[in-house]
């Protein structure tokens, strides 16, 4: 007896009956046709390739097309991160559900998708979501970025993994020799290009808009979505950007001249005089950095980052901003209270010399006007480093956002995120990078062990609604919300998310115009 393939995976338990009304666990795209699992109410899809295999003569060139399969493809486990160094326990206090858990492999080049489409026909608006990392580490899989709660509010979520590190993002004279546009590295920010075009075409086989993709990114991951803000090859990809912990903090890109000898200089510590012995290293090999190749200035950028190459990134973001050279769409971004906290040895520690020594470096020849205003005596001065990091960072926010506004016409929404996740030394660590993450995803119970609260729960569902009304109108206000207000550089409102849930100013007035005097002789600024 001869059986559909329709009837086989219904006897399987794969496909719903259309009673159940359940979201698609099948979808057919490019490359061949899939078979999902069901998550809740949401159909799921993972590991799906969105590009070859880059290895062999593949490693260090840009992305190509996934090859198609013959049958079903089963798309019910994720695919291998990217090469890295994976520590499944993690550490304080980014616990083990803040990272990649999985193998890792060179062949890592897979999109997640979770929808809750009952068939191809529906349109629902689509979040593309970039991992974070310092390009270094973090994958689609971590179990904090998984999607189906976000999706089971209405939208299509859309997760990837890109090439890291050094096979991500190092350049070298030999591989710009090769390229026909006469540059390298950037490969990383040529995957995520490469899995927009692949949800492009093929989006709407799991009942997504191919025209309604909005991207979205935490720290690396959303000095990416900045980075594909201005990258003429992403232009018309998305219509919307989200870039959380990232904006305000963004170092001057290395040049491709710069970025080509750190590569040479990478490869002759390596001892490979020529491309093909550089791709004959086993990829575990690369990742031990050689200590003559730690030459950067770090101050500079992370290593192995986006490199202004003149194609792909043709000139430094303040540059092609002047020019009004953006992809123009809505924008949403804003920090974490504790941004510095895991990266800051004595963050909430120092003694008064120490808090002194910290405010003049961060303020220079104006630290006496500083130390006047945020060091008071008889207070803890510990709390007034914090205060001042956080004015730093909403500043160096907002005036992000306004040179944006002044060559964008569409609106930019900026917030201030101050709840303390409970569980990992919360008084050491705050509200630390990175952990606003499981409450915009609603994946709290991927750590049963952190003693969640109602307040926690209701903190999960405010935000995470706030970022699906962007998702789906370019805006995060809605029915129920207390209102966001559009950001304008002329009243520097946002909205402070967390605990505290209301509109406010960036930055107290006399705060302000310090921190103004403070830009305008020159003093830098920023998140950390």
């Amino acid at each position: 007896m001869k059986y559909s393939l329709s009837w086989l995976l219904l006897a399987a338990g794969v496909l719903a009956t259309p009673a159940s009304q359940a979201a698609v666990t099948t979808a057919t795209v490019a490359e061949g046709r899939l078979v999902g699992m069901q998550q809740g109410e949401v159909g799921t899809f993972l590991g799906i390739p969105y590009a070859a295999a880059p290895v062999g003569d593949l490693r260090w060139r840009s992305p190509v097309p996934a090859p198609s399969w013959k049958g079903v493809r089963n798309a019910a486990s994720f695919g291998a991160n990217c090469i890295q160094v994976i520590d499944p326990k993690g550490g304080q206090p980014w616990t083990w559900e803040y990272g990649a858990q999985k193998k890792a492999s060179e062949d890592c080049l897979y999109i997640n998708v979770w929808t809750p489409a009952k068939s191809s026909k529906e349109r629902l608006p689509v979040l593309f979501w970039i991992h974070g990392g310092g390009f270094s580490v973090g994958s689609g899989e971590v179990p904090i970025y998984d999607g189906s709660a976000l999706a089971a509010k209405g939208i299509v979520v859309v997760s990837i993994n890109y090439r890291l590190g050094v096979l991500g993002f190092m350049a070298h004279p030999a591989l710009s020799a090769e390229s026909t546009h006469h540059v390298s590295g950037n490969y990383g920010m040529l995957d995520m290009i490469a899995a927009l075009k692949w949800t492009q075409k093929n989006i709407s086989a799991f009942g997504g808009d191919p025209t309604r993709v909005t991207i979205y990114g935490q720290s690396a991951g959303a000095g990416a979505v900045v980075d594909l803000s201005f990258i003429p090859a992403a232009k018309g990809l998305f219509v919307g950007a989200i870039a959380q912990s990232g904006v305000g903090t963004v170092f001057p890109m290395l040049t491709m001249k710069e970025a080509e000898q750190m590569g040479l200089d990478f490869a002759t510590a390596k001892g490979a005089m020529t491309v093909t012995q550089l791709r004959a290293l086993p990829a575990e090999e690369l990742l031990k950095m050689p200590a003559t190749a730690a030459g950067v200035d770090m101050r500079r950028g992370p290593f192995f980052a986006p490199i202004q190459d003149g194609w792909l990134l043709p000139e430094q973001q303040a540059e092609l901003t002047a020019k009004g050279r953006i992809n123009d769409t809505p924008f949403l971004t804003g920090m974490t209270a504790d941004e510095s906290s895991p990266m800051t040895p004595k963050y909430g520690s120092m003694n008064p010399q120490e808090c002194e020594a910290a405010v003049e470096r961060m303020t220079g020849t104006m630290a006496a006007e500083f130390k006047a205003a945020y060091l008071v005596p008889g207070a803890d001065c510990n709390d007034g480093v914090k205060q001042l990091l956080r004015d730093r960072g909403q500043a160096a926010t907002y005036r992000w956002i306004a040179s944006r506004l002044g060559v964008s016409r569409s609106p930019a929404f900026i917030y201030f995120y101050q709840h303390v996740e409970p569980g990992t030394d919360p008084v050491r660590y705050g509200a630390f990078h990175s952990s606003d993450l499981p409450y915009v995803f609603q994946t709290l119970n991927k750590t049963p062990e952190r003693p969640f609260t109602a307040k926690d729960k209701e903190i999960t569902s405010q935000i995470s609604d706030y970022w699906v009304n962007f998702v789906k109108t370019g805006n995060p206000n809605g029915a129920g919300l207390p209102v966001w207000p559009v950001a304008d550089p002329q009243t520097e409102m946002l909205m402070e998310t967390g605990d505290n849930l209301h509109a406010r100013p960036a930055l107290p007035e006399e705060k302000r115009i310090l921190m103004q005097k403070f830009i305008g002789q020159g003093g830098t600024i920023g998140m950390f």
